[in-house]
This record gives structure tokens, C-alpha cells and sequence, in this order.
């Protein structure tokens, strides 16, 4: 017999959100590794002694940490979020019954640390990973596009190698000579193809006939919509002759 299941939106009188989530969640793990009272002392001087109390900066902070792991760049969809993983209820410290932060408050919040407590805030936080071992550098990758330079080709030069002091050569004087004197460059053959190709650029003449003489001069002949440059030689011979139309945007 085919069976169907039912749904009864019952309220539940027994439930407790660490028993819905695994030991080896990530979110679990970051809540019970990682010591997160260091940011009320970080923190305390960019709030005021009186008023209403603010949004609890530890939970800010998780909202940002969340919103980075989970890629959401709106502050609406990330309360939203929150509100459907039961793992990031829990990282949160918040009950399933309870209401999440105002997307606003988070925006506000946002605005009001700057730029260097983030950056401190979230060396301390990488350095507590590390310790606990949450981080690992065994593996990394490297994502790269190629992008057409804007350079010029006479410019061009042999790259030279910077000095190396890493900690792979401290114990290593030798060595450590021998890297910073060696050159970073192409092969020979292509080293002389380059050196071919810029000689040969810089000894073209550029323009037409004349258009290098000393004496050489531009007139425009035409209305100013409408002009044609003209260069003249001494000898009055038309050497460059090119249209001045406005560019249409």
C-alpha cells in the first residue's frame, strides 16, 4: 500500500537546538573552539556609557562571518538566511523562537566600526583557527585570467631578481647569495628576437614624409565641426593631410 505522510503544524513543547546539530558542524565548532569574548574589550570604546543597548557585537561579528562563508552580500537575505539553518541559529545564540536582528540594525552596526577593527578583529579570530586547528594551509589554489598589458614594447627590460630573506634561507647565507645575484629572464633566443624587434621599432620612421622636419607646420582648413589638418613641408608639399571629426558619444 502506497503511504502517505501527514503534517500537523503542531507547536513543540520539547526541543533543544544542540541536539539537531552534528558535533562535526562548522558552525558548531566555531562557537565552541573559538574564544569570542575578546571583541566586548575590543569593541567597549566605540560604544557610549548611556543609551539604549546596542546589538551585541559578538553576534554582529558572526553575522559578518556568516554572510562571507555563506557569500551573501545583502543584509536582508543574510537575517533571512539565519532564520532557515538551524546550525547558524545555534552559532548565533539564538533560540529557534527568537527573532533575529533587524537587517537595518546590521547595516547600521555596519557603518559604525571602521575599516581597522575588522582587519584586527579578524587577525585575532584567523590566529585563534590556526591554534585549534580549524586552518589548515596543506592545500591551496591560485585562480588566474590573463590580461592584455598596456605597455609599450620599447620599454622593456631584463627583470632582476629582488633580494630573498624568507625564512627558507635564514640558516643558508650561500644560498641566499647565490638567489639574489642570479637574473629572472627569458631565454636567449627570445632576449634576441626582443632586442631585434626594438631596434627595428625605434629606427621606423614614424608618419609620412617630412613630418619630422623642424620646420613643418599644421594649418586647418575647414570650419571648426568639419576641419582637415594639414602639415606642410618647407617646400609647401602636403606631407600629413587627417580629418578632425568630433567623435560621436
Amino acid at each position: 500500500m502506497q503511504g502517505k505522510k501527514p503534517f500537523l503544524d503542531k507547536e513543540v513543547t520539547r526541543f533543544r537546538l544542540s541536539e539537531r546539530v552534528p558535533p562535526h558542524n562548522l558552525y558548531r565548532r566555531l562557537a565552541e573552539l573559538v574564544d569570542w569574548t575578546f571583541l566586548y574589550e575590543e569593541t567597549r570604546t566605540l560604544y557610549s556609557h548611556t543609551g539604549q543597548p546596542s546589538l551585541d557585537p559578538v553576534v554582529f561579528f558572526k553575522l559578518v562571518l556568516v554572510g562571507r562563508l555563506e557569500n551573501l552580500v545583502s543584509d536582508r537575505r543574510l537575517v533571512e538566511h539565519c532564520a532557515l539553518r538551524l546550525d547558524i541559529l545555534l552559532f548565533l545564540g539564538y533560540e529557534v523562537d527568537e527573532e533575529l536582528p533587524w537587517h537595518s540594525t546590521v547595516s547600521r552596526t555596519r557603518q559604525l566600526f571602521p575599516a581597522a577593527v575588522f582587519k584586527r578583529l579578524f587577525d585575532h579570530f584567523f590566529a585563534q583557527c590556526v591554534a585549534r586547528g580549524l586552518v589548515a594551509g596543506d592545500t591551496q589554489a591560485v585562480d588566474s585570467a590573463p590580461v592584455k598589458a598596456n605597455a609599450s614594447l620599447e620599454a622593456v627590460r631584463e627583470k632582476q631578481a629582488a633580494g630573498t630573506s624568507g625564512p627558507h634561507l635564514a640558516g643558508h647565507p650561500e644560498q641566499s647569495a647565490v638567489a639574489a645575484g642570479a637574473v629572472i629572464t627569458a631565454p636567449a633566443h627570445q632576449l634576441r628576437q626582443l632586442a631585434t624587434g626594438q631596434r627595428r621599432r625605434q629606427g621606423a620612421q614614424t608618419g609620412a614624409l617630412g613630418a619630422r622636419h623642424e620646420q613643418a607646420r599644421l594649418l586647418q582648413v575647414g570650419e571648426a565641426h568639419r576641419a582637415v589638418v594639414v602639415e606642410l613641408e618647407p617646400a609647401g608639399r602636403i606631407s600629413i593631410c587627417r580629418s578632425l571629426a568630433p567623435a560621436r558619444l
